[in-house]
């Protein structure tokens, strides 16, 4: 059985070897430049409906890799 998220979770993770905070929380994700309090949010909500959370098989975006269903590509944080 899973664990049910009722607090916030921070990780650090390095991109480009610059480090950044991911912050899971109840209300949703939002990624942060290390020492920085803005960032790109988004509510599990917003996730859902950029099709994140499409569980039939062979459907487009979603998924590792893919663009989440946003134009350009950029993922569902957008250009983070």
């Amino acid at each position: 059985m899973a664990t049910k998220l009722e607090k916030t979770l921070k990780r650090e993770i390095e991109i480009d070897g610059q480090a950044y905070m991911v912050t899971i929380s109840p209300d949703g994700v939002k990624l942060t430049q290390k020492g920085f309090r803005k960032g790109p949010e988004l509510t599990w909500r917003q996730i859902l409906a950029s099709g994140g959370g499409d569980s039939g098989e062979g459907s487009s975006g979603g998924g590792a890799g893919g663009t989440g269903g946003n134009a350009g590509g950029t993922g569902w944080l957008g250009n983070a």
